[in-house]
């Protein structure tokens, strides 16, 4: 019988998350008791525009096979003390797993703040994980092999494009991340236009879809953290209706967002 591949395992545990989720709980989205983790976005100028690196898992373990950003959980040392800013330990930890992972070498303090996640409740392993921006320091790559086989600066949009081909794996967080960074055209705009938006929050929610599982955020207008996790989501935008959401039960995936913010609201193309 075939092995599953890293896509194959990416598609069921995705599946899984609506299986697995139920309605939420207000507090859950600043729910101490959650773990937390962080995830660099390290971005240059390349031949053809911006670039971000992106590195591949080993073939087992936390989204085994998947392309992600350099990042991982929060460790004791990266807190400074109970009171401090999440975001401002998970700057610490970025930075310290980027360095673990790649060998390269960046600021907490340079760190701008994009985004934070937090997965649909319900899951046995929720981590709320924030996303950083910093500019790619002018150094060569040294991979840790137990946590990257394989690095590569691309372009966002050739990734997703990739990802649509069923050429790489990707998770949500990192696809729509990219799909949001995609147009960019050059480092400098990419992290001003990040610095202007300001940090935007993920609070997600997992329904079942005419074609598999659907993933809503809060500006969608069937965005409702109280139903449970049956309800269905319809896969078509209504004349009144605004969106937020990611169809992943094809490829290639399709991301809808009615305000456009931070990049094309429509299909993945």
């Amino acid at each position: 019988m075939p092995q599953p591949t890293p896509a194959d395992r990416a598609v069921r545990a995705l599946a899984d998350v609506v299986d697995q989720s139920r309605p939420g709980v207000a507090s859950e989205a600043s729910d101490a008791a959650i773990p937390v983790a962080a995830t660099v976005v390290l971005v240059r100028d390349g031949a053809d525009g911006v670039e971000v690196l992106l590195i591949e898992r080993p073939d087992r373990g936390s989204f085994a096979g998947a392309w992600v950003f350099p990042g991982g959980k929060l460790e004791e040392g990266d807190r400074r003390s109970a009171e401090e800013a999440e975001a401002d330990a998970a700057r610490r930890a970025g930075a310290r797993e980027t360095f673990e992972e790649t060998g390269l070498v960046v600021d907490p303090a340079a760190l701008v703040t994009l985004s934070c996640w937090d997965p649909p409740p319900g899951l046995p392993l929720r981590i709320r994980t924030w996303f950083f921006v910093a500019h790619a320091p002018s150094a060569p790559l040294a991979l840790a092999a137990d946590e990257a086989v394989a690095a590569e600066w691309i372009r966002p949009a050739d990734a997703i494009a990739r990802h649509g081909r069923g050429e790489l794996t990707l998770y949500p967080p990192t696809w729509v991340t990219l799909h949001e960074l995609s147009v960019h055209s050059d480092a400098a705009s990419l992290a001003d236009a990040v610095r202007l938006a300001g940090v935007q929050r993920f609070e997600t929610i997992a329904r079942r879809g005419g074609e598999g599982p659907i993933l809503l955020w809060q500006d969608d207008a069937e965005y409702d953290p109280d139903a449970t996790a049956t309800a269905t989501a319809t896969a078509t935008a209504t004349a009144s209706g605004t969106r937020h959401r990611l169809e992943i039960g094809a490829l290639p995936w399709r991301y809808e967002r009615s305000d456009g913010i931070g990049g094309r609201a429509g299909p993945d193309r």
